[in-house]
């Protein structure tokens, strides 16, 4: 099986995925997997927090997955060896938790999924770069082209599409009907081209700190966990 849900945050965010809170994670296996789209949080400065923390994931009995936010420490993740995993590219955080890289295509119990996680931090005026804040959080062109050719080669037919943040017209969607203020940039624009040319059944992102559906296709998950397959 797999599940997906939002923003953990570092810890912030995490009692969602509590034994209490996620009842279905207590019977499932490290064969099932749940999805988190985007602000990980938990390879920040790799002290004894972040330790005991990765040591709680890997004590879970699912494997866990996620795509980077823009509330990442770059540095420390684009420094992890690259393996190839269920077709397309990670870093092993360690057996239990894998990072899905931007602009990938993995089989996962017979379901393509295309990852690209990255987004623009609206609060960077208030953070410090290479402390709290990278500018790597925003995509390079190689990744962008990567994303592409991937998409190329499996025909632009995936079954998930796992972002961060999302296309410019459930962008523009989600301001006016949330009241959020969030620009449209050039990673929402590029998720506008893939949102034309690529067949998938459902899109799934973080990033807004809401749980919503627009359209019964772009799901914005937060405090929410959703079983996909």
């Amino acid at each position: 099986m797999i599940y997906i849900t939002g923003d953990t945050h570092g810890g912030i965010d995490i009692h969602k995925l509590g034994s209490n809170k996620f009842l279905e994670g207590n019977s499932l296996t490290k064969s099932d997997y749940v999805i988190i789209s985007g602000d990980f949080g938990f390879v920040w400065t790799m002290d004894n927090k972040d330790l005991y923390w990765l040591k709680w994931f890997e004590n879970k009995k699912f494997t866990t997955l996620f795509v980077d936010g823009n509330h990442e420490n770059f540095d420390i993740l684009n420094n992890l060896p690259i393996e190839t995993w269920n077709g397309g590219k990670v870093h092993r955080i360690n057996d239990s938790i894998f990072h899905l890289l931007r602009g990938q295509v993995y089989e996962i119990d017979g379901n393509k999924f295309f990852t690209f996680g990255g987004a623009e931090s609206v609060d960077k005026v208030f953070r410090e770069e290479g402390v709290s804040w990278w500018e790597c959080e925003m995509p390079s062109e190689n990744e962008y082209k990567e994303g592409i050719k991937n998409l190329e080669k499996v025909n632009w037919n995936v079954d998930f599409v796992v972002t961060h943040t999302c296309p410019s017209k459930v962008l523009n969607t989600i301001n006016e009907s949330h009241c959020t203020f969030k620009e449209v940039n050039e990673i929402n624009e590029y998720f506008d081209e893939i949102n034309k040319k690529a067949s998938f059944k459902n899109w799934y992102f973080g990033h807004f700190h809401r749980d919503i559906e627009i359209e019964n296709k772009y799901i914005c998950l937060y405090n929410k966990i959703m079983k996909i397959v």
